[in-house]
């Protein structure tokens, strides 16, 4: 895990300055400086925000107290730095620490914001959002009869979240739809499954890492011994699509269940312990064996760097649409003991140099998702059809009932299967690599 950057001397003096300010009126009649030497504080910067406050206090309609006038300058200058840092007060630290263990409550979704509005970033499986439907790319204009323009992403979150059992109206925007759709969704207390397995066909399996948890690696090395038993895995397919992130550390531990050496990914940022390198240790999962990844513009961060790292080993082919591109390092950094503040402190990179952050991952493949539909004619005629026609006397007994046979599969049978286009094609590359590798 990253250590938490210190707080710099600069910043201490910055809380002492504004203090002064507040409290002296030599910040009104000081003279302004005429430069400002590398290294030091913008004074008069620091006047205007003591007027401005100072005004605030003394003329707005309502009264607010300086305890929140000083923390909504904190989180408005955190929010405008970039989409991703924020101030977290108890209640927000208290659910990003639920989020990244696995349990939280609300509507299982993962949002950013996007011209004033909250954007899907992704469904997370098995949750209220994904059995309605909600997809990655909706914009949320309103929650209930609330408008979301004007709020802060902390807010709307807030709004989202609450107890099990509560239903809340979303109002989206779809590309694909002329007017804005009305879902209701019931609340939930969200338990992510980090990780599934199964057997597509003998021989090649399948795993679905929703999100990156802390026991992420556990739950992958125990899916991928469960496929081994039920038979002789030649073959994965790695399904990252709609896969938010989660924990850089989990993501580094996963790529390295699959190499046996090479540079993970790296970062870069302007603190000295913002610039790490993590590379993979000897000891492959699979043993060599092909491996299909599964990304779409739902993929993002710790997903796309798994997704990068793989590439540009030559371990995995990718196949899918262009990942979301977050490629940004956000560092917890504690300010009290219940507070403290979420700070972009550095960029991705893939082994190879790439910048993850709004790139995204290519697909080696590219492969849109669409619908699969059976084709059938209107009406079809065979000779069995016709009265009174000849047996030909080898037809099985009517009343033997079909047996399953061993290649027969569940999966196949479930819908995700059947009308998942992306995934029958990551199977046949799959056992096009195979038969390469071979030869």
């Amino acid at each position: 895990m990253k250590q938490p950057l210190r707080r710099s001397s600069v910043t201490a003096l910055t809380v002492y300055a504004m203090a002064f300010c507040l409290n002296n009126a030599w910040c009104a009649t000081a003279k302004p400086a005429t430069t400002q030497p590398e290294g030091q504080l913008p004074l008069d910067d620091l006047r205007t925000f003591s007027r401005v406050m100072e005004q605030v206090r003394a003329t707005y309609v309502e009264e607010v107290d300086d305890k929140t006038l000083l923390e909504n300058a904190i989180r408005g200058m955190l929010s405008e730095l970039d989409p991703h840092s924020a101030y977290l007060d108890e209640k927000d630290l208290g659910d990003l620490q639920s989020m990244t263990s696995g349990e939280f409550g609300g509507l299982g979704i993962e949002v950013g914001m996007e011209d004033g509005f909250v954007k899907v970033i992704t469904p997370i499986d098995d949750t209220p959002a994904s059995r309605a439907g909600i997809q990655a790319g909706d914009v949320i204009i309103k929650l209930d009869e609330k408008s979301v323009q004007g709020m802060s992403l902390d807010e709307a979150v807030g709004m989202m979240r609450g107890k099990s059992g509560e239903v809340l109206k979303l109002t989206i925007l779809r590309k694909s739809s002329e007017k804005p759709i009305e879902i209701k969704l019931v609340r939930d207390a969200i338990k992510v499954l980090s990780v599934k397995q199964k057997v597509l066909e003998p021989g090649y399996g399948y795993v679905r890492i929703a999100q990156f948890q802390i026991n992420t690696t556990s739950e992958l090395n125990k899916a991928i011994d469960a496929l081994k038993k039920e038979n002789n895995t030649q073959g994965v397919i790695l399904d990252l699509r709609n896969n938010p992130g989660g924990l850089l550390q989990s993501a580094v531990e996963v790529s390295d269940a699959f190499l046996n050496k090479g540079l993970i990914v790296y970062t870069k940022g302007r603190a000295a312990n913002s610039n790490l390198r993590y590379n993979a240790e000897a000891g492959d999962i699979l043993n060599g064996a092909p491996i299909v990844i599964l990304v779409n513009d739902g993929t993002a961060s710790a997903a796309e760097i798994v997704a990068g790292a793989l590439q540009d080993n030559h371990r995995a082919i990718i196949l899918g649409t262009n990942s979301f591109g977050k490629g940004s390092v956000q560092t917890v950094i504690p300010i009290t003991e219940t507070k403290a503040i979420k700070l972009t402190t550095a960029l991705y990179y893939t082994p190879s140099g790439r910048s993850i952050q709004a790139k995204g991952i290519k697909p080696d493949i590219v492969d849109e998702r669409a619908t699969v539909t059976s084709i059938q004619p209107a009406l079809r005629a065979a000779e069995s059809d016709l009265n009174k026609h000849l047996d030909n006397g080898n037809a099985p007994d009517k009343k033997e009932k079909s047996k399953k046979t061993s290649t027969d599969n569940d999966y196949k049978q479930d819908e995700e299967w059947k009308n998942d286009n992306q995934l029958h094609d990551a199977l046949n590359v799959l056992k096009a690599m195979r038969l390469s590798k071979q030869s």
